[in-house]
């Protein structure tokens, strides 16, 4: 399998788990932050294959979003774009970076139904899936992207 074979197949698999119907048992709820968490670590998976595949010609030692999206990072284009944006909270790899922070923690970053039928939604909150699966999309469109300027090198 090639680089951007298993960076394809890491963001196809989350997105099936963003799509596993969580049902309307007793562990529905567990079932569902779950699948969010589950989909968040594949994500993380892929964002590194990513980083990999799109730094080849580098030749890096490493290949960890931790270390290539810091400032000292090596001088890659690609890397620059993506520093950029990370730098910017309310972009999807602002966000991504985030919530893979917290999967990290004790709490994790599923959230648990908090409502309850005599509480008022509060309007345009979307769930956890729903928000990943947004920077799923935006992912794989700068990802697009991105490759399209790496195979210049």
């Amino acid at each position: 399998m090639t680089q951007s074979g298993r960076t394809n197949q890491l963001l196809y698999q989350a997105e099936l788990m963003l799509a596993v119907p969580a049902g309307d048992d007793e562990h529905a709820v567990a079932r569902r932050m779950a699948s969010e968490e589950g989909a968040l670590a594949l994500l993380e998976l892929a964002l590194n294959s990513a980083l990999r595949e799109l730094t080849e010609h580098a030749r890096l030692p490493r290949h960890d979003w931790r270390e290539l999206l810091v400032r000292d990072a090596p001088p890659v284009a690609e890397l620059a774009q993506l520093r950029e944006l990370a730098g910017q909270a309310d972009s999807w790899l602002g966000w991504l970076l985030a919530r893979l922070n917290g999967l990290h923690g004790v709490d994790g970053v599923a959230r648990r139904d908090l409502a309850s039928p005599v509480t008022i939604a509060v309007a345009g909150q979307r769930s956890l899936g729903d928000e990943l699966a947004g920077c799923l999309s935006e992912f794989k469109t700068t990802l697009s992207q991105l490759r399209e300027t790496s195979v210049e090198w």
